[in-house]
């Protein structure tokens, strides 16, 4: 083999052996990036370290890929156990058509694996450790019997240095940086913050923003009022704002009637406590779709105090 062949055959070998690790790094970049907000909040209710949760959530679920996780929304391969009341799903795992928990959200995934942890005598040790002492907990689970595993706590481990996830328990370097975590509650801007264009002929007044209509809601509004107030149908008004017909609109809710925009004038936002990802689309007119695919984040990711979003 000549030099020159020999080189670009090790060119070659090298880009084949090095695509999967790469692939698989970005795959846990982007489970990490959606689900963090996630584990924080756990560990902040249930003294479990999110670094532990994300990497038992990479490993279990394959970032989110697994036909378990996929289809049963289940994340830390959690098999009924005696006692589950719950939905199941049959998986063949150490053995043929085992049942496993079966959730209708990845939120309920999360919770469940922080009560099936803080609810058994056999991890109680594990929450004597420090929070910070992710080795500790990676070696704990692996010898209370979590997974059958026999490398399972040094996958845990590597996983968590490798992404660093050990500074996501770091309570001093989370608040050095501002970042607070929180439950999201529904906020919306005032009336007071708009100047009215229009009125209606049921005497609304209407505002814009980024070029959209919109009203704000009264007591006792639901979308067949609103809808008559303003000479529309009820389903362009749970349609324009992302709403399911079965949905309570409260007063003082920002509800448009006009379709939202794909990208609003401003360019980025710096998320306040208590926002989420749907009232940032609101406040700024923005589809909630469109503001997900430009953040790469799911409509139910947690949003944190400080994090900034891109609006365009």
């Amino acid at each position: 083999m000549t030099n020159k062949f020999r080189t670009i055959f090790c060119i070659l070998f090298c880009i084949l052996f090095t695509l999967p690790s790469h692939a698989e790094k970005n795959s846990s970049t982007r489970y990490i990036r959606k689900y963090k907000g996630l584990a924080i909040e756990e560990m902040k209710k249930f003294k479990i370290p999110a670094s532990i949760t994300m990497a038992q959530g990479i490993l279990e679920s394959g970032n989110g890929n697994s036909t378990l996780a996929r289809k049963a929304k289940n994340h830390f391969g959690i098999k009924c156990h005696k006692g589950w009341k719950g939905k199941s799903m049959k998986w063949t795992d150490d053995a043929p058509n085992e049942c496993f928990r079966k959730y209708n959200s990845v939120n309920e995934s999360f919770r469940d694996h922080s009560e099936f942890l803080a609810g058994r005598d056999r991890y109680a040790s594990l929450f004597k450790l420090n929070i910070t002492d992710y080795k500790g907990w990676a070696r704990g689970l692996q010898r209370a019997g979590y997974a059958t595993n026999k490398s399972y706590s040094k996958l845990l481990i590597k996983i968590i240095e490798e992404n660093n996830l050990h500074k996501l328990d770091d309570k001093k370097l989370l608040a050095e940086k501002g970042i607070q975590y929180f439950d999201p509650n529904f906020v919306q801007p005032s009336e007071s913050e708009f100047e009215a264009i229009d009125i209606s002929g049921a005497k609304r007044q209407i505002f814009t923003n980024n070029k959209t209509r919109f009203i704000f809601a009264e007591a006792g509004d639901n979308f067949n009022k609103i809808a008559k107030d303003l000479n529309i149908y009820a389903w362009q008004v749970y349609k324009y704002n992302e709403l399911n017909k079965k949905d309570k609109i409260v007063a003082g809710q920002m509800i448009y009637i006009q379709a939202k925009k794909r990208k609003a004038s401003s360019k980025t936002h710096i998320v306040k406590q208590n926002e989420t990802l749907y009232s940032v689309s609101q406040l700024y007119g923005i589809k909630l779709k469109n503001l997900c695919k430009k953040n790469k984040l799911d409509k139910d990711s947690y949003l944190y105090e400080g994090q900034q979003l891109k609006l365009r």
